[in-house]
């Protein structure tokens, strides 16, 4: 009978040991979890469907993850998509869905505070591989730079920032930011996302610290092919404090969805609930989201699915919603783009959806309206008062700004923002 080869994974969060993820020659990959953690009330939470005071968070963890060449959807969240995994897949001279290798090199530098780290033969327990016959345990040897690991479907880099420019080779410490060069296929990303944070922000979202910056601000960029644009964007990460890694896992990690199901998967409705129920301060945290999504609609930004919506574990145990990240113009570059990624009540439609829509919403989610209303009306307020100044003076591409102030004049009335007509 044929022998077959299997690498061994340690996941560890924080300083706690999760468990074991084996990855078989044939593709089969198996996440095991430690018994100790299992059975510990007191244990960081991985994900929120493990919480201890999540319904069958003990059966989740009972059995054995088992998927074949993809790795179980909450790992898989953790890889990028797009140019970047082809990029890396290409380097590491693998199939872009062969997952493992992918994990196996970017473990160290993942989303959170997850660590993946290769075990040698010797150090794998006997209990991991005791469901497998006919295997000879082996260990990846990695290759140097490629040490992080980002999800999402631009170019973007776990950067170290010091005195203002940006380091990418930094095997021997965490990155502390995001970069993101300009696309190969759209113009003005970097500044369009730019100027869509800052006016968030203004329109009372809680972001990173964003930055533009120029591509003479880069150390050791790797080789890729980038257009002739002034401007990269950088974004600092909400899950490295002072060093540390902070916890934090997505909504389609949360979910059990794969990325490919990140638009169709579920609805706002679904996520209201999961704030409301299990993160602290449930009520500012839904006004926090309930915010996010006018400004959403207020930005033509159809692009706020599972993956752009984060739980962060402060405390390591109870989420909280993360800060806001990856909002985008996506009206830019998307013809008659006129969608949220998911369902509002019912319906997608920005150009239909009014404080009925969140009304409903609200009362679905379980929360009073007149706690959503007031957070709605302070966005609006700040929204019509600043941002028509803040538009003019910002980078934004001329062409897009004027887009979005015609977006502007299209919504519903209790939404418009007036501006001088083009």
């Amino acid at each position: 009978m044929k022998t077959e080869t299997v690498e061994v994974l340690e996941i560890r969060l924080h300083d706690t040991h999760v468990g074991y993820l084996a990855g078989y020659q044939s593709g089969r990959n198996v996440m095991v979890f430690n018994e100790h953690y299992r059975q510990d009330p007191q244990r960081p939470t991985l994900t929120l469907t493990t919480h201890p005071a999540f319904p069958r968070a003990s059966q989740v963890m009972a059995s054995p993850w088992i998927r074949q060449q993809r790795l179980h959807p909450y790992f898989s969240n953790l890889l990028p998509e797009g140019a970047l995994r082809d990029w890396l897949a290409q380097t590491l001279k693998v199939h872009p869905d062969n997952e493992f290798p992918l994990l196996s090199q970017l473990g160290q530098d993942l989303p959170g505070a997850v660590v993946a780290t290769p075990l040698a033969a010797e150090d794998i327990p006997d209990h991991v591989l005791a469901h497998r016959t006919h295997i000879t345990p082996v260990k990846r040897t990695h290759r140097p730079g490629q040490g992080f690991s980002l999800a999402g479907i631009q170019m973007k880099f776990s950067v170290r920032e010091r005195e203002g420019r940006f380091h990418f080779n930094h095997a021997d410490t965490l990155g502390d930011w995001i970069i993101k060069t300009p696309s190969t296929r759209h113009r003005g990303v970097p500044v369009n996302e730019f100027t869509a944070m800052q006016l968030a922000e203004a329109g009372g979202i809680e972001i990173p610290e964003v930055r533009l910056a120029t591509l003479g601000d880069l150390e050791g960029l790797p080789p890729i092919s980038l257009p002739e644009e002034e401007w990269v964007y950088a974004i600092k990460r909400f899950d490295r404090l002072n060093g540390v890694r902070q916890h934090t896992e997505d909504l389609a990690q949360v979910l059990f969805h794969y990325p490919h199901d990140k638009y169709g998967a579920t609805n706002y409705e679904q996520i209201g609930k999961l704030l409301r129920a299990y993160t602290q301060d449930g009520l500012a945290n839904i006004q926090q989201f309930a915010r996010r999504l006018l400004v959403n609609v207020l930005l033509a930004n159809g692009d706020a699915h599972l993956k752009n919506w984060s739980f962060l574990y402060p405390d390591q145990r109870t989420p909280v919603l993360s800060p806001a990240y990856d909002i985008v113009m996506t009206k830019a570059y998307i013809d008659d783009e006129q969608e949220i990624a998911l369902n509002l009540n019912g319906h997608k439609n920005w150009y239909r959806i009014g404080e009925e829509d969140f009304k409903d919403w609200a009362k679905t989610v379980g929360i009073p309206w007149a706690s959503i209303r007031v957070a709605l009306n302070d966005t609006m307020r700040r929204a019509r008062d600043l941002w028509p100044k803040l538009l003019v003076e910002s980078p934004m591409l001329p062409e897009h700004q004027a887009l979005l102030k015609a977006h502007w004049r299209q919504l519903p009335p209790e939404w418009r923002i007036d501006t001088a007509p083009e």
